[in-house]
C-alpha cells in the first residue's frame, strides 16, 4: 500500500484502485447539470425575478434584488446534488465528488445571502470561508475532527467550557439568526405596505413594534439554541439597569416617545410642523428622532422627546388646510370697496389658494398714511412655501391697483409750525 492509499485508507476512502469509474461518471454528469442549472437560472430567470421582486414593492433595486439570479441558481444546483446524494448509495469517491460541489454552492450561497442583507463584503466572505471548510471537513469525513480540535482550545469556569468551538458556533448562530430577522422584516414591510386597511402612520408603528418583536424572539432564539442559561444574566441585571438609568436614559426616552407619537397620531409623515425655529413637513419618524425636511432643503432630526414635552405647532393635524393672511395698505380718498374688490380678485386668481373657503379681505385700522386692509386666503399644501404663496398674491394686487390707479402711499407727516414772536429789536448806540 502506498502513502496515498494510506492517507485515503485514514480518511475512510477505499484504495484509488477500487473507484467505480462508471459511478464516478454518472455523479460528474450530475455535477455538470447542477452547474448548467445554476447558469440557466441565474441567467435567464434570475433578471425576471429581480424585476418581480422590485414590483412587490421590496422597495429600490439593491443587493438582494440584485443577487437574487445568483442565489435561486445556486439553490437549484444544491437541490440536484443534495436529491441525487440521497436518492442512491454512492461509491465513496462518487459521493466525495458531489459532497465537494456541494460545498462549493453552499459557501457561494452564503456569500450572495449576507451580501444580499447588507452585512458586506468582508463578512460575507469570512462566512462563507468558514461554511466552506465546514462543508468540506464533512465531505471528507474529518468534521467531527475538527470540532474536537476547536473545542480542544478552550477554558472552563465552573460548569461551562468556552473554547474556539464554542465562538464558531456563536458567530454562525448571529450571522444565521442576522439574516432570518432581515428577511423576515423586508418580507413583513411589503405586506403591511400593501395592506389598505391602515394608513401611513398605523403601518409604520405596525412595522416598528414588528420589527422589536421580531428582534426580541431572534434573541430568545438565539440564547435557546446556544444553549445559554438565562439565569447567569441574573447577575448583570443591577448592572444593566443602571447603564439604562444613566447612560441610556435619553436613549430609552426617545424611544417610548416615538412609539407615542405613532400610537396617538398627534405627528405623522406628511405633517407640517413648527418646532422651535424648525418649520417643515415631517419626512421619518424613526426610532431616535422625527426628520423634519425645511423648505430650504436642509433636513432637520429633531429629537422625539422634545415633541413630547415642548409645544409644537402642528399646520395639519386635523386639516391641512391653512388660513394665511397679509397686510395692504391703500391711500385716503381711494373708493374702498373697489379695492377690496381687487384685492378678493387677486387671491382667488392665484393657483395655490382655494376657492372654498373663499378668500376674505377687511379693514383693520385708519392708519396714520393708509386704511389697512388684511387679506385672508386659505391654501392646502403648506410645506410647499407660505413665502412665495404672498409673494404671488401681492403681485397680483399690485397689478390690479395699477390698472385701476389706486394708490399703496408712503408714511406721511403733518408738520405744523407755529408762529414765532418777533426777535426784541437792539437798542441803538448813544451818539
Amino acid at each position: 500500500m502506498n502513502s496515498l492509499d494510506a492517507l485515503l485508507a485514514r480518511m475512510g476512502f477505499p484504495a484509488l484502485a477500487e473507484a467505480q469509474l462508471v459511478e464516478l461518471g454518472v455523479a460528474a454528469a450530475l455535477a455538470v447539470l447542477a452547474l448548467a442549472a445554476n447558469r440557466l437560472a441565474s441567467r435567464r430567470i434570475g433578471p425576471r425575478l429581480a424585476d418581480w421582486l422590485h414590483g412587490q414593492d421590496f422597495g429600490a433595486r439593491g443587493p438582494l434584488t440584485e443577487r437574487a439570479g445568483a442565489i435561486l441558481g445556486w439553490t437549484a444546483a444544491l437541490l440536484i446534488v443534495g436529491i441525487a446524494g440521497a436518492l442512491w448509495p454512492w461509491h465513496p469517491y462518487a459521493l466525495l465528488l458531489l459532497n465537494l460541489l456541494f460545498a462549493f454552492g453552499v459557501a457561494a450561497l452564503v456569500r450572495h445571502i449576507l451580501i444580499g442583507v447588507g452585512l458586506g463584503d468582508g463578512t460575507a466572505l469570512t462566512a462563507a470561508l468558514v461554511a466552506l471548510v465546514v462543508m468540506l471537513s464533512r465531505a471528507v469525513g474529518g468534521l467531527e475532527l475538527l470540532q474536537e480540535r476547536l473545542d480542544a482550545f478552550g477554558f472552563s469556569i465552573g460548569a461551562r467550557h468556552f473554547s474556539l468551538l464554542t465562538v464558531v458556533n456563536l458567530l454562525v448562530t448571529v450571522v444565521i439568526l442576522f439574516t432570518l430577522v432581515r428577511l423576515a422584516t423586508r418580507v413583513l414591510r411589503r405586506a403591511i405596505r400593501r395592506s389598505d386597511r391602515f394608513d401611513p402612520t398605523q403601518r409604520l408603528l405596525i412595522e416598528k413594534i414588528s420589527a422589536v418583536v421580531i428582534i426580541v424572539a431572534a434573541f430568545f432564539v438565539g440564547i435557546d439554541i446556544l444553549g445559554i442559561d438565562l439565569t447567569a444574566f441574573a447577575v448583570f441585571s443591577g448592572a444593566l439597569g443602571l447603564a439604562i438609568g444613566f447612560g441610556l436614559q435619553k436613549t430609552v426616552g426617545n424611544l417610548i416617545a416615538g412609539i407615542i407619537l405613532l400610537m396617538d397620531r398627534s405627528i405623522k409623515p406628511g405633517d407640517v410642523i413648527a418646532v422651535g425655529d424648525s418649520f417643515g413637513w415631517v419626512n421619518k419618524i424613526g426610532v431616535r428622532a422625527v426628520s423634519v425636511i425645511t423648505r430650504e432643503g436642509k433636513e432637520h432630526l429633531i429629537p422625539n422627546e422634545i415633541l413630547m414635552t415642548q409645544e409644537v405647532e402642528n399646520w395639519s393635524y386635523s386639516s391641512r388646510a391653512v388660513r394665511v393672511s397679509i397686510a395692504v395698505g391703500v391711500a385716503y380718498g381711494t373708493d374702498l370697496r373697489l379695492a377690496q374688490q381687487l384685492m378678493i380678485e387677486a387671491a382667488s386668481q392665484t393657483k395655490r389658494v382655494l376657492a372654498e373657503p373663499a378668500p376674505v379681505c377687511w379693514i383693520t385700522a385708519f392708519g396714520d398714511s393708509s386704511v389697512d386692509h388684511e387679506v385672508r386666503f386659505w391654501i392646502t399644501d403648506p410645506e410647499a412655501g407660505i413665502g412665495n404663496i404672498k409673494g404671488d398674491v401681492f403681485l397680483r394686487i399690485w397689478d390690479r391697483f395699477q390698472e385701476s390707479g389706486i394708490e399703496i402711499p408712503y408714511p406721511q407727516r403733518d408738520l405744523h409750525v407755529r408762529s414765532m414772536p418777533a426777535p426784541a429789536t437792539a437798542p441803538k448806540p448813544n451818539a
